[in-house]
């Protein structure tokens, strides 16, 4: 295990080398230095499908609700409501654990510079129901991860490493690298691998996905995302997961309709 994670740090700084501010957040699961800014929402609300040993899990929806306090300071609430099905099992469904979390993004060098942030953020234990229906864990857990972003040329990389702590389970620690580019001021195309690792528990996988930003408006961003598991294909590994959902930027929005009242 420890060969695989030297081999990704090796990807991040050669990444960070040869091309080095990346895009982050959602679709993806690495997050990035970047904030709504001040009085500004900005609020994800999609649908992720993920597949892995004959289960299929669907966050419907999934909610991630931001607001800036300041220029680099971001205040974050996340929860999803989880339909999971398995082969010979009936369906369950229920809230999931929920995240809550502050964003400070303390070096902050301007549109293609350097960018650092740390995100720590609580995890709540999941309702014994939804703990026994096993789609939430017990809590509570504290996560403290570290996001750095940089610019050389037109392409973007992202990193973030993070660890969770936890009371009543096992610590966790994750790794995820975002590569990206603006192709035209509507589109954004983005490629990721992110290692999750639990210490003698699920998860231990590592996964690839592909991705996309749409710009449909100045309030509204389309955002999508397919992956899979490159790590093996052993239980529990993914076999597929995607994402679709909208970003709806409020404050964009109402400048935007002050602009054009007919829309």
């Amino acid at each position: 295990m420890r060969w695989q994670w030297k081999r990704l740090w090796g990807l991040c700084l050669l990444a960070g080398a040869a091309l080095a501010h990346a895009q982050g957040g959602p679709p993806y699961l690495t997050n990035d230095p970047g904030t709504p800014g001040a009085g500004n929402w900005e609020i994800n609300v999609a649908s992720m499908a993920t597949h892995a040993a004959g289960a299929t899990a669907w966050q419907l929806p999934q909610l991630d609700v931001n607001f800036g306090v300041g220029d680099r300071i971001q205040l974050t609430y996340q929860q999803s409501y989880v339909l999971q099905s398995a082969s010979g099992a009936a369906e369950v469904t229920g809230w999931s654990n929920a995240f809550l979390g502050v964003k400070w993004r303390f070096l902050d060098q301007g549109e293609g510079g350097w960018q650092v942030s740390t995100f720590p953020q609580f995890e709540t234990a999941g309702s014994a129901l939804a703990q026994a229906k096993g789609i939430a864990i017990a809590g509570p857990r504290w996560l403290l991860p570290l996001e750095v972003s940089h610019r050389v040329g037109p392409v973007d990389v992202n990193v973030e490493a993070g660890y969770f702590f936890s009371s009543s389970g096992p610590h966790e620690r994750f790794l995820g690298l975002v590569v990206g580019r603006q192709v035209n001021a509507r589109l954004e195309l983005d490629a990721e691998v992110y290692a999750d690792r639990a210490t003698a528990a699920p998860p231990d996988d590592t996964t690839l996905d592909l991705g996309l930003r749409y710009r449909m408006h100045p309030a509204f961003i389309l955002l999508a995302m397919a992956g899979r598991s490159i790590s093996g294909s052993g239980t529990g590994h993914t076999q597929f997961m995607g994402y679709l959902g909208v970003q709806v930027l409020l404050s964009d929005y109402g400048r935007a309709l002050a602009r054009d009242p007919g829309g």
